[in-house]
Protein backbone atom coordinates (compact mmCIF):
# COMPACT_ATOMS: atom_id res chain seq x y z
CA UNK A 1 0.00 0.00 0.00
CA UNK A 2 1.08 3.51 -1.10
CA UNK A 3 2.50 5.87 1.62
CA UNK A 4 -0.53 8.23 2.46
CA UNK A 5 2.53 10.86 3.44
CA UNK A 6 4.22 10.87 0.45
CA UNK A 7 3.07 12.81 -2.66
CA UNK A 8 3.62 11.65 -6.78
CA UNK A 9 5.07 14.25 -9.29
CA UNK A 10 5.26 13.00 -12.80
CA UNK A 11 7.05 14.11 -15.85
CA UNK A 12 7.27 13.00 -19.22
CA UNK A 13 10.09 13.30 -22.27
CA UNK A 14 10.08 12.18 -25.73
CA UNK A 15 12.96 11.61 -27.90
CA UNK A 16 13.84 13.38 -30.83
CA UNK A 17 12.12 10.98 -33.44
CA UNK A 18 9.03 11.84 -32.31
CA UNK A 19 6.90 14.19 -34.46
CA UNK A 20 6.32 17.43 -32.13
CA UNK A 21 10.24 16.85 -31.50
CA UNK A 22 11.30 16.08 -34.65
CA UNK A 23 9.55 19.31 -35.86
CA UNK A 24 11.39 21.48 -33.19
CA UNK A 25 14.42 19.90 -34.74
CA UNK A 26 13.97 21.28 -37.97
CA UNK A 27 13.28 24.65 -37.24
CA UNK A 28 16.58 25.11 -34.49
CA UNK A 29 18.49 23.55 -37.51
CA UNK A 30 16.87 26.01 -39.77
CA UNK A 31 17.90 28.33 -37.39
CA UNK A 32 21.58 27.33 -36.40
CA UNK A 33 22.25 27.50 -40.39
CA UNK A 34 21.26 30.91 -40.60
CA UNK A 35 22.97 32.29 -37.41
CA UNK A 36 26.29 30.66 -38.55
CA UNK A 37 26.30 33.01 -41.65
CA UNK A 38 24.39 36.02 -40.52
CA UNK A 39 24.12 36.56 -36.09
CA UNK A 40 21.97 39.13 -36.66
CA UNK A 41 19.03 37.53 -38.43
CA UNK A 42 15.51 37.73 -37.32
CA UNK A 43 13.82 33.91 -37.32
CA UNK A 44 10.82 32.71 -36.55
CA UNK A 45 10.67 29.50 -37.89
CA UNK A 46 7.54 26.79 -37.56
CA UNK A 47 7.59 22.97 -38.84
CA UNK A 48 4.52 21.01 -39.27
CA UNK A 49 4.94 17.14 -39.94
CA UNK A 50 2.54 14.57 -41.64
CA UNK A 51 2.66 11.78 -43.47
CA UNK A 52 4.76 12.34 -46.22
CA UNK A 53 4.88 16.14 -46.12
CA UNK A 54 7.20 18.55 -44.16
CA UNK A 55 5.83 22.57 -44.35
CA UNK A 56 8.51 25.43 -43.17
CA UNK A 57 6.77 27.93 -42.47
CA UNK A 58 6.80 31.57 -40.54
CA UNK A 59 8.86 34.83 -40.47
CA UNK A 60 12.99 35.42 -41.69
CA UNK A 61 14.47 38.43 -41.92
CA UNK A 62 18.44 37.87 -43.09
CA UNK A 63 20.89 38.96 -45.41
CA UNK A 64 22.23 35.27 -46.66
CA UNK A 65 20.74 32.33 -48.17
CA UNK A 66 20.93 28.62 -47.20
CA UNK A 67 19.05 25.68 -48.65
CA UNK A 68 15.98 25.28 -46.25
CA UNK A 69 15.48 22.05 -48.48
CA UNK A 70 18.41 20.29 -48.29
CA UNK A 71 18.52 21.06 -44.16
CA UNK A 72 15.27 19.95 -43.64
CA UNK A 73 16.36 16.69 -45.19
CA UNK A 74 19.12 15.81 -43.71
CA UNK A 75 17.86 16.75 -39.97
CA UNK A 76 15.26 14.16 -40.74
CA UNK A 77 17.49 11.73 -42.18
CA UNK A 78 19.88 11.95 -38.98
CA UNK A 79 17.06 11.41 -36.38
CA UNK A 80 17.08 8.06 -38.51
CA UNK A 81 13.67 8.42 -40.92
CA UNK A 82 15.23 6.79 -43.92
CA UNK A 83 12.71 3.98 -44.92
CA UNK A 84 9.66 5.03 -47.06
CA UNK A 85 7.85 2.46 -45.41
CA UNK A 86 7.71 4.60 -41.86
CA UNK A 87 5.35 6.84 -44.34
CA UNK A 88 7.84 9.95 -43.78
CA UNK A 89 11.52 10.01 -44.81
CA UNK A 90 14.31 12.42 -45.72
CA UNK A 91 14.54 11.06 -49.41
CA UNK A 92 10.63 10.55 -50.98
CA UNK A 93 8.93 13.22 -48.25
CA UNK A 94 7.65 16.42 -49.90
CA UNK A 95 8.96 19.40 -48.36
CA UNK A 96 7.30 22.54 -48.62
CA UNK A 97 8.50 26.45 -47.52
CA UNK A 98 6.26 29.03 -46.76
CA UNK A 99 8.52 31.94 -45.11
CA UNK A 100 8.60 35.64 -45.59
CA UNK A 101 10.20 38.82 -43.66
CA UNK A 102 9.63 39.58 -39.74
CA UNK A 103 6.67 42.18 -40.20
CA UNK A 104 7.89 45.97 -40.04
CA UNK A 105 5.76 46.77 -36.92
CA UNK A 106 7.87 44.06 -34.82
CA UNK A 107 10.92 44.76 -36.56
CA UNK A 108 10.43 48.55 -35.57
CA UNK A 109 10.24 48.04 -31.56
CA UNK A 110 12.69 45.33 -31.60
CA UNK A 111 15.27 47.53 -33.51
CA UNK A 112 14.70 51.24 -31.43
CA UNK A 113 13.19 50.39 -27.64
CA UNK A 114 10.76 52.39 -26.62
CA UNK A 115 12.48 53.25 -23.39
CA UNK A 116 16.17 53.71 -25.15
CA UNK A 117 18.92 55.50 -23.91
CA UNK A 118 21.57 56.55 -26.35
CA UNK A 119 24.33 56.28 -23.90
CA UNK A 120 23.64 52.65 -22.87
CA UNK A 121 23.70 49.88 -26.09
CA UNK A 122 21.84 47.27 -23.97
CA UNK A 123 18.68 49.66 -23.72
CA UNK A 124 18.51 49.88 -27.02
CA UNK A 125 17.11 46.51 -28.26
CA UNK A 126 13.02 46.08 -27.18
CA UNK A 127 11.62 42.73 -26.84
CA UNK A 128 10.05 41.42 -29.40
CA UNK A 129 7.05 40.43 -28.03
CA UNK A 130 4.88 41.00 -24.77
CA UNK A 131 5.13 37.90 -22.20
CA UNK A 132 6.20 36.13 -19.20
CA UNK A 133 8.89 33.95 -18.54
CA UNK A 134 9.68 31.18 -15.46
CA UNK A 135 13.34 29.82 -14.65
CA UNK A 136 13.63 27.47 -12.10
CA UNK A 137 16.03 25.34 -9.96
CA UNK A 138 16.01 22.55 -7.14
CA UNK A 139 18.45 21.32 -5.37
CA UNK A 140 17.24 17.57 -5.88
CA UNK A 141 19.60 16.43 -8.57
CA UNK A 142 22.88 17.41 -9.45
CA UNK A 143 22.00 19.38 -12.36
CA UNK A 144 19.78 21.65 -9.90
CA UNK A 145 16.80 20.12 -12.07
CA UNK A 146 13.43 18.61 -10.63
CA UNK A 147 14.35 14.79 -10.64
CA UNK A 148 11.60 13.26 -12.99
CA UNK A 149 12.09 15.43 -15.87
CA UNK A 150 16.01 14.39 -15.71
CA UNK A 151 14.70 10.95 -15.52
CA UNK A 152 12.36 11.05 -17.77
CA UNK A 153 14.80 12.69 -20.36
CA UNK A 154 17.33 10.26 -19.79
CA UNK A 155 15.13 7.06 -20.60
CA UNK A 156 14.45 9.05 -23.87
CA UNK A 157 18.09 9.53 -24.56
CA UNK A 158 19.04 5.94 -23.89
CA UNK A 159 16.32 5.08 -25.96
CA UNK A 160 17.34 6.45 -29.05
CA UNK A 161 20.86 5.32 -28.13
CA UNK A 162 20.46 1.21 -28.27
CA UNK A 163 18.66 1.88 -31.56
CA UNK A 164 21.15 4.51 -33.47
CA UNK A 165 24.19 2.31 -31.59
CA UNK A 166 22.35 -1.51 -32.65
CA UNK A 167 21.65 -2.65 -29.47
CA UNK A 168 17.80 -2.99 -30.11
CA UNK A 169 18.11 -2.70 -34.22
CA UNK A 170 14.09 -3.42 -34.13
CA UNK A 171 13.37 0.27 -32.58
CA UNK A 172 12.25 2.69 -34.71
CA UNK A 173 12.69 6.32 -34.58
CA UNK A 174 9.48 7.23 -32.46
CA UNK A 175 9.55 6.89 -28.57
CA UNK A 176 8.57 8.29 -25.36
CA UNK A 177 8.90 7.95 -21.19
CA UNK A 178 7.07 8.66 -18.54
CA UNK A 179 8.73 8.73 -14.61
CA UNK A 180 6.63 9.06 -11.31
CA UNK A 181 8.85 9.78 -8.49
CA UNK A 182 7.39 9.86 -4.69
CA UNK A 183 8.18 12.68 -2.36
CA UNK A 184 8.40 13.45 0.90
CA UNK A 185 7.28 17.13 0.84
CA UNK A 186 9.92 18.59 -1.47
CA UNK A 187 12.57 15.89 -1.08
CA UNK A 188 12.49 13.03 -3.90
CA UNK A 189 12.19 8.91 -1.78
CA UNK A 190 11.68 6.97 -4.89
CA UNK A 191 10.57 6.44 -8.38
CA UNK A 192 6.71 4.90 -7.99
CA UNK A 193 6.20 4.21 -12.09
CA UNK A 194 8.11 4.03 -15.17
CA UNK A 195 6.43 4.14 -18.35
CA UNK A 196 8.35 3.43 -22.20
CA UNK A 197 6.48 3.50 -25.35
CA UNK A 198 9.00 2.95 -28.04
CA UNK A 199 8.20 2.30 -32.09
CA UNK A 200 9.36 -1.01 -33.66
CA UNK A 201 9.98 -3.28 -36.51
CA UNK A 202 6.15 -4.93 -36.92
CA UNK A 203 7.94 -8.67 -36.50
CA UNK A 204 9.26 -8.01 -33.08
CA UNK A 205 7.89 -10.45 -30.05
CA UNK A 206 6.22 -7.74 -27.73
CA UNK A 207 7.70 -9.91 -24.73
CA UNK A 208 11.29 -10.12 -26.27
CA UNK A 209 10.65 -6.06 -26.79
CA UNK A 210 9.64 -5.81 -23.13
CA UNK A 211 12.52 -7.38 -21.77
CA UNK A 212 15.44 -6.00 -23.90
CA UNK A 213 13.39 -1.80 -22.91
CA UNK A 214 13.28 -3.43 -19.37
CA UNK A 215 17.09 -4.81 -19.27
CA UNK A 216 18.93 -1.70 -21.66
CA UNK A 217 16.74 1.18 -21.18
CA UNK A 218 15.28 1.50 -17.36
CA UNK A 219 17.86 -0.75 -15.91
CA UNK A 220 20.68 1.31 -17.42
CA UNK A 221 18.53 4.83 -16.07
CA UNK A 222 17.06 3.98 -12.82
CA UNK A 223 19.51 2.62 -10.15
CA UNK A 224 18.36 0.15 -7.78
CA UNK A 225 18.60 2.47 -4.55
CA UNK A 226 16.34 5.14 -6.34
CA UNK A 227 13.55 2.21 -6.86
CA UNK A 228 10.64 1.79 -4.78
CA UNK A 229 10.28 -1.58 -3.38
CA UNK A 230 7.43 -2.67 -6.31
CA UNK A 231 8.46 0.26 -8.94
CA UNK A 232 6.19 -0.52 -11.56
CA UNK A 233 7.53 -0.45 -15.07
CA UNK A 234 5.02 -0.35 -17.98
CA UNK A 235 6.44 -0.89 -21.31
CA UNK A 236 4.51 -0.38 -24.29
CA UNK A 237 1.53 -1.02 -22.18
CA UNK A 238 -1.21 -0.62 -25.12
CA UNK A 239 1.00 -3.83 -26.97
CA UNK A 240 1.89 -2.78 -30.94
CA UNK A 241 3.93 0.24 -31.56
CA UNK A 242 4.82 0.16 -35.06
CA UNK A 243 3.45 2.80 -36.75
CA UNK A 244 4.26 6.23 -35.76
CA UNK A 245 6.41 9.39 -36.26
CA UNK A 246 4.78 11.95 -38.64
CA UNK A 247 2.36 9.26 -40.41
CA UNK A 248 0.90 8.02 -36.53
CA UNK A 249 0.51 11.68 -35.24
CA UNK A 250 1.32 15.31 -37.15
CA UNK A 251 4.01 17.16 -35.70
CA UNK A 252 3.90 20.77 -34.64
CA UNK A 253 7.00 23.01 -33.35
CA UNK A 254 6.63 24.48 -29.72
CA UNK A 255 4.23 21.29 -28.44
CA UNK A 256 6.22 19.86 -26.08
CA UNK A 257 7.13 23.07 -24.43
CA UNK A 258 6.58 21.41 -20.79
CA UNK A 259 8.82 18.62 -21.95
CA UNK A 260 11.41 21.57 -22.81
CA UNK A 261 11.29 23.17 -19.60
CA UNK A 262 11.01 21.50 -15.97
CA UNK A 263 8.18 18.87 -16.45
CA UNK A 264 5.54 20.82 -14.99
CA UNK A 265 7.67 21.37 -11.89
CA UNK A 266 7.08 25.18 -12.45
CA UNK A 267 5.12 27.34 -14.89
CA UNK A 268 5.81 28.11 -18.55
CA UNK A 269 4.60 31.35 -19.66
CA UNK A 270 3.45 29.94 -23.13
CA UNK A 271 5.75 30.68 -25.50
CA UNK A 272 7.86 28.20 -27.49
CA UNK A 273 11.66 28.34 -27.84
CA UNK A 274 12.42 26.36 -30.78
CA UNK A 275 12.93 28.11 -34.31
CA UNK A 276 13.11 31.16 -33.15
CA UNK A 277 16.02 33.73 -32.72
CA UNK A 278 17.36 35.23 -29.39
CA UNK A 279 16.04 38.84 -29.74
CA UNK A 280 12.55 36.46 -29.05
CA UNK A 281 12.63 36.69 -25.37
CA UNK A 282 9.99 33.71 -25.27
CA UNK A 283 13.37 32.03 -25.75
CA UNK A 284 16.31 33.87 -24.38
CA UNK A 285 14.40 35.68 -21.27
CA UNK A 286 13.58 32.14 -20.60
CA UNK A 287 16.94 30.87 -20.47
CA UNK A 288 18.17 33.89 -18.38
CA UNK A 289 15.41 32.98 -15.76
CA UNK A 290 17.16 29.39 -15.45
CA UNK A 291 20.23 31.17 -15.12
CA UNK A 292 18.84 33.73 -12.15
CA UNK A 293 17.51 30.57 -10.55
CA UNK A 294 20.16 28.16 -10.82
CA UNK A 295 22.81 30.78 -9.44
CA UNK A 296 20.34 31.22 -6.17
CA UNK A 297 20.39 27.89 -5.45
CA UNK A 298 23.97 27.21 -6.68
CA UNK A 299 24.57 29.88 -4.08
CA UNK A 300 22.80 28.00 -1.06
CA UNK A 301 20.75 30.65 -0.91
CA UNK A 302 17.54 28.27 -1.26
CA UNK A 303 16.61 25.06 -1.80
CA UNK A 304 14.40 25.84 -4.50
CA UNK A 305 13.85 29.11 -6.93
CA UNK A 306 11.48 30.50 -9.35
CA UNK A 307 12.43 33.79 -11.31
CA UNK A 308 9.47 35.31 -13.49
CA UNK A 309 10.32 37.87 -15.80
CA UNK A 310 7.61 39.58 -18.01
CA UNK A 311 8.03 42.07 -21.28
CA UNK A 312 6.30 44.36 -22.97
CA UNK A 313 7.18 44.81 -26.76
CA UNK A 314 9.68 47.68 -28.07
CA UNK A 315 10.10 48.04 -24.27
CA UNK A 316 13.95 46.85 -23.06
CA UNK A 317 13.46 46.69 -19.48
CA UNK A 318 11.34 44.21 -18.13
CA UNK A 319 8.05 45.62 -16.67
CA UNK A 320 7.87 42.50 -13.84
CA UNK A 321 10.30 40.56 -12.12
CA UNK A 322 9.58 38.74 -8.97
CA UNK A 323 11.05 35.77 -6.64
CA UNK A 324 9.60 32.59 -5.26
CA UNK A 325 11.74 30.31 -3.23
CA UNK A 326 8.85 28.38 -1.48
CA UNK A 327 9.96 28.99 1.83
CA UNK A 328 13.76 27.70 1.47
CA UNK A 329 15.16 30.89 0.81
CA UNK A 330 17.79 31.69 3.74
CA UNK A 331 16.71 35.46 3.24
CA UNK A 332 13.45 36.81 2.70
CA UNK A 333 12.66 36.58 -0.96
CA UNK A 334 12.00 40.60 -0.87
CA UNK A 335 16.28 40.85 -0.53
CA UNK A 336 16.85 38.14 -3.49
CA UNK A 337 14.77 40.76 -5.76
CA UNK A 338 17.42 43.28 -4.78
CA UNK A 339 20.28 41.52 -4.87
CA UNK A 340 18.96 39.69 -8.42
CA UNK A 341 18.26 43.49 -10.04
CA UNK A 342 21.82 44.52 -8.42
CA UNK A 343 23.67 41.87 -10.40
CA UNK A 344 21.69 40.52 -13.15
CA UNK A 345 20.54 42.72 -16.19
CA UNK A 346 16.81 41.08 -17.83
CA UNK A 347 17.01 43.16 -21.01
CA UNK A 348 17.10 41.47 -24.36
CA UNK A 349 20.15 42.79 -25.66
CA UNK A 350 22.01 42.29 -22.56
CA UNK A 351 20.58 38.78 -21.91
CA UNK A 352 22.18 37.99 -25.47
CA UNK A 353 25.53 39.84 -24.94
CA UNK A 354 25.85 37.80 -21.80
CA UNK A 355 24.58 34.51 -22.44
CA UNK A 356 26.43 34.96 -26.11
CA UNK A 357 23.06 33.83 -27.88
CA UNK A 358 23.91 34.82 -31.39
CA UNK A 359 25.69 31.42 -32.00
CA UNK A 360 24.40 28.63 -34.13
CA UNK A 361 23.57 26.52 -30.48
CA UNK A 362 20.04 25.77 -30.69
CA UNK A 363 19.94 22.44 -32.88
CA UNK A 364 21.50 20.76 -29.82
CA UNK A 365 19.01 21.41 -27.28
CA UNK A 366 15.94 20.44 -29.45
CA UNK A 367 15.36 16.86 -27.45
CA UNK A 368 15.95 16.19 -24.05
CA UNK A 369 15.64 19.02 -22.81
CA UNK A 370 16.86 23.02 -22.61
CA UNK A 371 17.73 23.16 -19.29
CA UNK A 372 20.12 20.63 -16.92
CA UNK A 373 22.81 19.71 -20.03
CA UNK A 374 26.24 20.69 -19.83
CA UNK A 375 27.63 23.28 -22.69
CA UNK A 376 25.15 25.79 -22.34
CA UNK A 377 25.62 29.47 -21.15
CA UNK A 378 22.98 29.41 -19.24
CA UNK A 379 23.54 26.79 -17.19
CA UNK A 380 26.61 28.47 -15.80
CA UNK A 381 26.73 29.50 -12.20
CA UNK A 382 30.02 32.26 -12.86
CA UNK A 383 28.08 35.16 -10.53
CA UNK A 384 27.62 33.38 -7.45
CA UNK A 385 29.77 35.58 -5.34
CA UNK A 386 28.91 38.73 -7.11
CA UNK A 387 25.02 37.30 -6.10
CA UNK A 388 26.25 36.49 -2.12
CA UNK A 389 27.62 39.44 -1.71
CA UNK A 390 24.95 41.74 -3.38
CA UNK A 391 22.34 39.49 -1.12
CA UNK A 392 24.54 40.42 1.89
CA UNK A 393 24.40 44.25 1.52
CA UNK A 394 20.53 44.23 0.24
CA UNK A 395 20.19 42.25 3.59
Amino acid sequence: MANPSLKLVTAESVNEGHPDKLADRISDSVLDAILAKDPSARVACETMLTTGVALVAGEVSTTTYVDMQAIVRETVREVGYVDATYGFDADHSAVLIALHEQSPDIAQGVDRAFDADASDDDSSQGAGDQGLMFGYASDETPQLMPLPIMLAHALCARLAEVRKDGGLPYLRPDGKAQVTVAYDGDRPVHVDTVVVSAQHHPDVDLAELRADVERDVISAVIPEALRAPAMRAFINPTGRFVVGGPQGDAGLTGRKIVVDTYGGAAPHGGGAFSGKDPTKVDRSASYYARYVAKHVVAAGLARRCQVQFAYAIGVAKPVGAYVDTFGTGVVPDAVLERAIADVFDARPASIIRQLDLRRPIYRATSAYGHFGRDGFSWEATDRVEALRKAVATAA
